[in-house]
Protein backbone atom coordinates (compact mmCIF):
# COMPACT_ATOMS: atom_id res chain seq x y z
CA UNK A 1 0.00 0.00 0.00
CA UNK A 2 1.25 3.22 -1.04
CA UNK A 3 2.15 5.25 2.42
CA UNK A 4 3.37 8.51 1.22
CA UNK A 5 0.25 11.51 1.12
CA UNK A 6 1.21 13.73 -1.40
CA UNK A 7 0.77 16.71 -1.15
CA UNK A 8 2.20 17.89 -4.43
CA UNK A 9 0.26 16.17 -6.40
CA UNK A 10 -3.19 16.97 -4.75
CA UNK A 11 -1.92 21.09 -4.84
CA UNK A 12 -1.61 20.86 -8.16
CA UNK A 13 -4.99 19.24 -8.69
CA UNK A 14 -6.50 21.54 -6.63
CA UNK A 15 -4.75 24.50 -8.63
CA UNK A 16 -5.90 23.21 -12.39
CA UNK A 17 -9.62 23.22 -10.60
CA UNK A 18 -9.10 26.73 -9.56
CA UNK A 19 -7.65 27.75 -12.69
CA UNK A 20 -10.78 26.24 -14.80
CA UNK A 21 -12.70 28.27 -12.37
CA UNK A 22 -10.96 31.33 -12.20
CA UNK A 23 -11.72 31.50 -16.35
CA UNK A 24 -15.23 31.87 -15.98
CA UNK A 25 -14.59 35.37 -13.80
CA UNK A 26 -15.52 38.72 -15.52
CA UNK A 27 -12.96 39.86 -13.26
CA UNK A 28 -9.55 38.30 -11.96
CA UNK A 29 -9.09 37.58 -7.87
CA UNK A 30 -6.46 39.60 -5.91
CA UNK A 31 -4.24 39.14 -3.63
CA UNK A 32 -2.26 41.32 -1.42
CA UNK A 33 0.84 40.43 0.70
CA UNK A 34 2.08 43.12 2.77
CA UNK A 35 5.78 42.24 4.22
CA UNK A 36 7.64 44.41 6.52
CA UNK A 37 11.47 43.98 6.81
CA UNK A 38 13.53 41.56 4.31
CA UNK A 39 13.20 37.97 6.17
CA UNK A 40 15.14 35.34 4.06
CA UNK A 41 12.58 32.72 4.59
CA UNK A 42 9.30 35.37 4.14
CA UNK A 43 11.07 36.04 0.94
CA UNK A 44 11.00 32.05 -0.25
CA UNK A 45 7.42 31.90 0.99
CA UNK A 46 6.00 34.92 -0.80
CA UNK A 47 7.89 34.29 -4.40
CA UNK A 48 6.24 30.61 -4.05
CA UNK A 49 3.20 32.61 -3.24
CA UNK A 50 2.80 34.75 -6.76
CA UNK A 51 4.06 31.70 -8.88
CA UNK A 52 1.06 29.91 -7.54
CA UNK A 53 -1.40 32.89 -7.86
CA UNK A 54 0.22 33.86 -11.75
CA UNK A 55 -0.75 30.11 -12.64
CA UNK A 56 -4.11 29.78 -11.31
CA UNK A 57 -4.62 33.52 -12.66
CA UNK A 58 -4.98 35.43 -9.41
CA UNK A 59 -3.95 38.89 -9.61
CA UNK A 60 -0.62 39.14 -7.15
CA UNK A 61 0.33 42.21 -5.15
CA UNK A 62 3.38 42.85 -3.02
CA UNK A 63 3.28 46.11 -0.70
CA UNK A 64 6.76 46.13 0.93
CA UNK A 65 7.98 47.83 3.83
CA UNK A 66 11.45 48.48 5.26
CA UNK A 67 11.41 47.02 9.14
CA UNK A 68 11.78 50.90 10.61
CA UNK A 69 8.67 51.31 8.74
CA UNK A 70 5.82 53.29 10.69
CA UNK A 71 3.24 50.76 12.03
CA UNK A 72 0.50 53.43 11.39
CA UNK A 73 1.67 53.14 7.70
CA UNK A 74 1.10 49.72 7.50
CA UNK A 75 -2.14 49.93 8.97
CA UNK A 76 -3.52 52.78 6.77
CA UNK A 77 -2.36 50.90 3.88
CA UNK A 78 -4.24 47.65 5.32
CA UNK A 79 -7.78 50.26 5.65
CA UNK A 80 -7.18 51.01 2.10
CA UNK A 81 -7.42 47.42 0.77
CA UNK A 82 -10.03 46.63 2.64
CA UNK A 83 -12.07 49.47 0.91
CA UNK A 84 -10.75 48.60 -2.07
CA UNK A 85 -13.38 46.44 -3.84
CA UNK A 86 -10.89 44.55 -6.48
CA UNK A 87 -8.69 43.39 -3.54
CA UNK A 88 -10.00 39.93 -2.32
CA UNK A 89 -6.97 38.27 -0.21
CA UNK A 90 -4.95 40.80 2.07
CA UNK A 91 -2.36 38.91 4.23
CA UNK A 92 0.60 40.12 6.12
CA UNK A 93 3.55 37.89 6.42
CA UNK A 94 4.88 36.70 9.24
CA UNK A 95 7.06 36.76 11.43
CA UNK A 96 7.38 40.62 11.56
CA UNK A 97 10.87 42.22 12.82
CA UNK A 98 11.78 42.67 16.16
CA UNK A 99 9.12 45.63 17.87
CA UNK A 100 6.05 44.91 16.04
CA UNK A 101 2.77 43.24 17.78
CA UNK A 102 1.74 40.84 14.81
CA UNK A 103 -1.88 40.74 16.63
CA UNK A 104 -2.06 44.68 16.89
CA UNK A 105 -1.73 45.09 13.08
CA UNK A 106 -4.00 41.75 11.64
CA UNK A 107 -7.18 42.84 13.85
CA UNK A 108 -7.23 45.54 11.24
CA UNK A 109 -7.71 43.45 8.55
CA UNK A 110 -11.19 42.81 7.26
CA UNK A 111 -12.39 39.32 8.54
CA UNK A 112 -13.94 38.61 4.96
CA UNK A 113 -10.61 39.16 3.07
CA UNK A 114 -8.53 37.50 6.16
CA UNK A 115 -7.25 34.92 4.11
CA UNK A 116 -4.82 34.10 6.34
CA UNK A 117 -7.61 33.30 8.86
CA UNK A 118 -5.85 34.81 12.16
CA UNK A 119 -8.45 37.67 12.67
CA UNK A 120 -10.30 37.34 16.28
CA UNK A 121 -13.37 37.01 14.37
CA UNK A 122 -12.45 34.30 11.61
CA UNK A 123 -10.49 32.46 15.22
CA UNK A 124 -13.89 32.36 16.96
CA UNK A 125 -16.19 31.68 13.85
CA UNK A 126 -13.80 28.64 13.55
CA UNK A 127 -14.40 27.65 16.94
CA UNK A 128 -18.39 28.26 16.81
CA UNK A 129 -17.67 25.91 13.34
CA UNK A 130 -19.61 28.72 11.30
CA UNK A 131 -18.53 29.48 7.90
CA UNK A 132 -15.16 31.71 7.88
CA UNK A 133 -11.67 31.95 6.14
CA UNK A 134 -9.75 29.22 7.88
CA UNK A 135 -5.55 29.34 8.10
CA UNK A 136 -4.37 27.80 5.55
CA UNK A 137 -2.08 25.40 6.42
CA UNK A 138 -4.79 23.43 8.95
CA UNK A 139 -6.87 23.55 5.64
CA UNK A 140 -4.78 22.02 3.63
CA UNK A 141 -4.09 19.24 5.96
CA UNK A 142 -7.70 18.44 6.43
CA UNK A 143 -7.84 17.97 2.40
CA UNK A 144 -5.10 15.40 2.66
CA UNK A 145 -6.36 13.89 4.89
CA UNK A 146 -10.19 13.53 3.00
CA UNK A 147 -8.22 12.95 0.06
CA UNK A 148 -6.96 9.81 1.00
CA UNK A 149 -10.31 9.02 2.68
CA UNK A 150 -8.80 8.76 6.42
CA UNK A 151 -11.37 9.55 8.70
CA UNK A 152 -11.13 11.84 11.85
CA UNK A 153 -14.46 10.93 13.29
CA UNK A 154 -13.75 8.90 16.50
CA UNK A 155 -9.91 8.97 16.19
CA UNK A 156 -7.38 9.99 18.93
CA UNK A 157 -5.67 13.09 17.05
CA UNK A 158 -2.35 14.28 18.69
CA UNK A 159 -1.25 18.03 18.02
CA UNK A 160 2.46 18.61 18.98
CA UNK A 161 2.45 22.38 19.16
CA UNK A 162 0.03 25.26 19.68
CA UNK A 163 0.66 27.84 17.52
CA UNK A 164 -2.41 30.71 16.57
CA UNK A 165 -1.62 29.60 12.33
CA UNK A 166 -1.45 26.04 12.98
CA UNK A 167 -1.90 24.26 16.15
CA UNK A 168 -4.87 26.18 17.50
CA UNK A 169 -7.24 26.58 14.17
CA UNK A 170 -6.25 22.57 13.73
CA UNK A 171 -7.62 21.48 16.82
CA UNK A 172 -10.88 23.54 16.07
CA UNK A 173 -11.16 22.05 12.33
CA UNK A 174 -10.00 18.61 14.53
CA UNK A 175 -13.17 18.66 16.74
CA UNK A 176 -15.47 20.19 14.37
CA UNK A 177 -14.81 16.68 12.74
CA UNK A 178 -15.60 14.74 16.14
CA UNK A 179 -12.45 13.62 16.48
CA UNK A 180 -10.76 13.25 20.16
CA UNK A 181 -8.30 16.41 20.24
CA UNK A 182 -5.02 16.44 22.44
CA UNK A 183 -2.78 19.61 22.12
CA UNK A 184 0.74 19.08 23.72
CA UNK A 185 3.81 22.22 23.26
CA UNK A 186 6.45 23.30 24.94
CA UNK A 187 5.26 22.39 28.76
CA UNK A 188 4.06 19.31 28.15
CA UNK A 189 5.17 16.54 30.28
CA UNK A 190 6.47 13.12 29.11
CA UNK A 191 5.44 13.58 25.22
CA UNK A 192 6.40 10.51 24.14
CA UNK A 193 3.41 8.81 26.53
CA UNK A 194 1.02 10.96 24.56
CA UNK A 195 2.20 10.74 20.98
CA UNK A 196 1.87 6.83 21.51
CA UNK A 197 -1.64 7.38 21.71
CA UNK A 198 -2.79 9.09 18.41
CA UNK A 199 -4.26 7.97 15.83
CA UNK A 200 -3.35 10.71 13.56
CA UNK A 201 -0.65 12.25 14.86
CA UNK A 202 0.39 16.48 13.37
CA UNK A 203 3.27 17.70 14.34
CA UNK A 204 4.12 21.73 14.06
CA UNK A 205 6.90 22.78 16.10
CA UNK A 206 9.77 23.41 13.72
CA UNK A 207 12.77 21.06 15.59
CA UNK A 208 14.38 19.03 13.86
CA UNK A 209 13.66 15.03 13.57
CA UNK A 210 11.76 15.45 17.25
CA UNK A 211 9.22 12.84 17.00
CA UNK A 212 11.54 9.30 16.65
CA UNK A 213 10.15 5.83 15.76
CA UNK A 214 9.61 5.00 19.65
CA UNK A 215 7.15 7.84 19.87
CA UNK A 216 4.78 6.49 17.43
CA UNK A 217 2.08 3.61 17.46
CA UNK A 218 1.78 1.06 14.46
CA UNK A 219 -0.35 2.14 11.68
CA UNK A 220 -0.08 6.07 12.68
CA UNK A 221 -1.08 8.24 10.11
CA UNK A 222 1.64 10.65 10.64
CA UNK A 223 1.30 14.58 9.38
CA UNK A 224 4.81 16.30 9.45
CA UNK A 225 4.30 20.34 9.61
CA UNK A 226 7.92 21.17 10.05
CA UNK A 227 10.43 22.96 7.86
CA UNK A 228 13.96 22.64 9.09
CA UNK A 229 16.39 23.73 7.17
CA UNK A 230 20.76 22.43 8.30
CA UNK A 231 23.07 21.31 6.09
CA UNK A 232 21.62 22.90 3.08
CA UNK A 233 18.66 20.25 3.18
CA UNK A 234 15.49 20.65 4.45
CA UNK A 235 14.50 18.51 7.76
CA UNK A 236 10.64 17.81 8.98
CA UNK A 237 9.97 17.65 12.76
CA UNK A 238 9.39 13.98 12.18
CA UNK A 239 12.70 11.17 11.91
CA UNK A 240 10.96 10.44 8.11
CA UNK A 241 13.11 7.22 7.49
CA UNK A 242 12.38 5.31 10.43
CA UNK A 243 8.79 6.45 11.53
CA UNK A 244 7.84 5.66 7.86
CA UNK A 245 8.09 1.70 8.73
CA UNK A 246 5.63 2.17 11.34
CA UNK A 247 3.11 4.71 10.02
CA UNK A 248 0.19 3.42 7.88
CA UNK A 249 0.37 6.98 5.58
CA UNK A 250 3.03 9.47 6.38
CA UNK A 251 3.64 13.05 4.74
CA UNK A 252 7.46 14.07 3.12
CA UNK A 253 9.08 17.13 3.86
CA UNK A 254 8.89 18.83 1.18
CA UNK A 255 6.41 17.60 -0.88
CA UNK A 256 3.67 17.18 1.75
CA UNK A 257 1.80 19.70 3.95
CA UNK A 258 3.97 22.72 2.59
CA UNK A 259 2.21 22.73 -1.00
CA UNK A 260 -1.15 22.07 0.23
CA UNK A 261 -1.02 25.17 2.51
CA UNK A 262 -0.75 27.83 -0.79
CA UNK A 263 -3.27 25.72 -2.64
CA UNK A 264 -5.32 26.57 0.41
CA UNK A 265 -4.65 29.94 -0.15
CA UNK A 266 -5.45 30.16 -3.44
CA UNK A 267 -8.88 28.26 -2.33
CA UNK A 268 -9.61 30.85 0.59
CA UNK A 269 -8.82 34.26 -2.03
CA UNK A 270 -11.36 32.42 -4.49
CA UNK A 271 -13.54 31.64 -1.49
CA UNK A 272 -13.17 35.50 -0.63
CA UNK A 273 -13.96 37.12 -4.24
CA UNK A 274 -16.97 34.51 -4.73
CA UNK A 275 -18.62 36.07 -1.52
CA UNK A 276 -18.34 39.51 -2.82
CA UNK A 277 -19.34 38.36 -6.22
CA UNK A 278 -21.88 36.47 -5.71
CA UNK A 279 -23.26 36.04 -9.53
CA UNK A 280 -20.39 33.70 -9.58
Amino acid sequence: MEKILDGKTLSSKIKNELKTEIKTFMIKPCLTVIQIGNDEASNIYIESKRKACEETGIWFKHVKYDSFVDKLEVINKIKELNSDEYVDGILLQLPLPNGFDAKNIIKYINPSKDVDGLTDISVGKLVNNKNCLVSCTPLGIIRLLEEYNIELEGKHVVIVGRSNLVGKPLMSLCLNKNATVTVCHSKTVNLEKITKEADILIVAVGHKKLITENMVKENCVVIDVGINRADGKIYGDVDYNNVYNKASYITPVPGGVGPMTVAMLLKNVVKSYKSRNTSK
